[in-house]
C-alpha cells in the first residue's frame, strides 16, 4: 500500500514543477494553449514508448473499443477542460482561489467516487473517521495555500459577477478527480497502465491542439522553438508521469487518497519551486503556515486511511 501512496505523492511533486515550465514556455511560443499542446505532445510520445516497449501495441484494438463504455475515453478531455480552465480562471478569481476552489472540488468529488463506487473505483463507504480526516484535510489545504497569501491582492475587487467563476472552479476540479477514477479504471480494463496513461495523454493533446488551432489559428514557429532552453520540453514527461502515477494509484488506494497524496505533493513541489526559483520562476521563502498546512494534510491522511 505504501508504495502506491508514494506514487501519488511523487506524481503530484512532479505536475508541479511542470507549471513553471509550461510557464516558461508560454512566454516563449507567446499562448498557454500552444504551450499546452507542446507539452502534451512531448508526453504522449513519452507514454508511447513505454507502451511500445511493454505491451508491443500502441492504441487498443477496435474490438475493446466496441465493448466498453464511451466514459472511459472522456479522462483525457476533463484534463484538457482543466488545464484551459486554469488559464481563463486566473485572471478572473487570482491566485488563491484558482488553487483552492479547485482543490475543493477535487477532494468532495474524491469523495463522492470512494463512497459510491463510481466508474467502478474501489469503494470505501463513508465512517467517522474518514469524515473527520476529509475535514482535517480541507483546513490543512486551507492553511498551507491561503494564510500565506492573506495579503495577496485579488483580481476580483473590481468586478462583480464572480459567481459562476467560482462555481466552475470548483467543477472543473471535481473534473480532475473524475479524470483520475476514470484513468485508473482504464488501466484495469486494457490491463496495462502505461497504456491507460497514453491513451487518456493523447486524448488530451487532440483536445488541447482543437483549442489551440481555434483560438491561436497557428502553431508553433521554428524560430520560437528555437529559443526555448531543452527543459522547457520536460513538462510533458512530468505531466505524462503523474498521470501515469495516477493511474497505477487509484485501483489500489482509492480515487479519494489518490487526490489528495497527490495534492500533498503539489503543494510540497509548490514550495520547493518558489523557495529555489526554479525554471526560471520568481523566488519566495517557504513561509511557517505552509509547513503547518502540510502537518495538518498528513494527519487528515492518517485519519482516513489508518483509524
Amino acid at each position: 500500500m505504501y508504495i502506491y501512496l508514494a506514487f501519488a505523492l511523487v506524481g503530484g511533486f512532479l505536475l508541479a514543477n511542470q507549471n513553471p515550465i509550461n510557464a516558461d514556455l508560454r512566454k516563449i511560443v507567446g499562448s498557454p494553449f500552444l504551450a499546452s499542446g507542446i507539452s502534451n505532445f512531448v508526453g504522449s510520445i513519452f507514454l508511447g514508448i513505454i507502451t511500445l516497449v511493454t505491451s508491443q501495441t500502441l492504441f487498443p484494438s477496435f474490438q475493446f473499443v466496441g465493448s466498453h463504455p464511451a466514459w472511459i475515453w472522456i479522462g483525457g478531455v476533463l484534463g484538457g477542460i482543466f488545464l484551459t480552465s486554469n488559464v481563463l480562471l486566473f485572471p478572473r478569481l487570482g491566485a488563491v482561489q484558482t488553487v483552492i476552489l479547485p482543490i475543493l472540488g477535487q477532494i468532495l468529488m474524491g469523495t463522492l467516487i470512494d463512497s459510491f463506487g463510481w466508474f467502478h473505483a474501489m469503494q470505501l463507504p463513508m465512517t467517522l473517521m474518514r469524515f473527520l480526516g476529509i475535514i482535517i484535510t480541507l483546513a490543512g489545504v486551507i492553511v498551507a495555500v491561503v494564510l500565506p497569501n492573506l495579503k495577496e491582492k485579488e483580481a476580483e475587487t473590481h468586478q462583480t459577477n464572480l459567481l459562476g467563476w467560482r462555481i466552475w472552479a470548483v467543477i472543473v476540479g471535481a473534473m480532475s478527480a473524475a479524470q483520475q477514477a476514470i484513468n485508473g479504471r482504464l488501466g484495469v480494463l486494457l490491463e496495462n497502465t502505461a497504456q491507460a496513461a497514453f491513451v487518456s495523454f493523447f486524448i488530451g493533446f487532440l483536445a488541447i491542439f482543437i483549442v489551440s488551432l481555434f483560438i491561436d489559428h497557428r502553431l508553433p514557429k521554428i524560430s520560437e522553438l528555437k529559443k526555448a532552453k531543452p527543459w522547457n520540453g520536460i513538462g510533458g514527461f512530468l505531466g505524462a508521469s503523474f498521470v501515469f502515477a495516477t493511474v497505477v494509484a487509484v485501483p489500489q488506494i482509492g480515487a479519494g487518497l489518490t487526490i489528495m497524496m497527490g495534492l500533498i505533493g503539489q503543494i510540497l513541489g509548490s514550495m520547493l519551486v518558489q523557495q529555489f526559483g526554479w525554471w526560471r520562476s520568481s523566488k519566495y521563502g517557504i513561509q511557517i503556515w505552509q509547513i503547518v498546512g502540510i502537518l495538518i494534510m498528513l494527519t487528515g491522511i492518517i485519519f482516513i486511511k489508518f483509524l
